[in-house]
């Protein structure tokens, strides 16, 4: 348990940032604006980055791409379930016009419902933090170059 307790902490601050940014752009009214969402992929990629780099200092000798990846990875599943639990919650109890005023922003006429939209806010979440920790780990892995002479 010891091993996967960092990354599901890492998880949920990573979420609780998620959050506080919407409720940010929720304060000034752009939350329905999808453009912004961007920003969350660079949030979950950091929490993945100090989850991976945080692994690499604690044991640098048993460290490696697998070990980095699944950290990687749980951390930004418990984020995105994290997000996505609060999403749901705020699209139906908090603002339950949240969605048609999203779908407003995107100009089309889709007939969908809050759990669609909740649907596709976590195969976001989970696709962004598949993306993020392949990425990230370029950063941690060993190179298995020959070194120069």
């Amino acid at each position: 348990m010891k091993n996967i307790s960092l990354p599901i902490r890492y998880g949920f601050i990573t979420g609780i940032v998620l959050i506080a940014y919407f409720l940010l752009l929720d304060l000034f009214g752009k939350s329905t604006n999808p453009v912004y969402s961007f920003f969350n992929a660079a949030i979950t990629a950091f929490g993945i980055y100090e989850v991976i780099y945080i692994s690499k200092i604690k044991s640098p000798a048993t460290f490696n791409y697998g070990e980095g990846f699944k950290n990687g990875i749980i951390t930004g599943f418990v984020a995105t379930v994290v997000f996505t639990l609060f999403f749901l919650v705020y699209s139906t109890e908090v603002n339950d016009l949240f969605v048609d005023q999203l779908l407003q922003t995107v100009k089309r006429n889709f007939n969908i419902d809050v759990g669609l939209v909740t649907f596709i806010v976590a195969i976001m979440g989970f696709a962004t933090t598949v993306v993020s920790t392949l990425t990230v780990m370029q950063l941690f892995k060993n190179s298995n170059n020959m070194s120069s002479k």
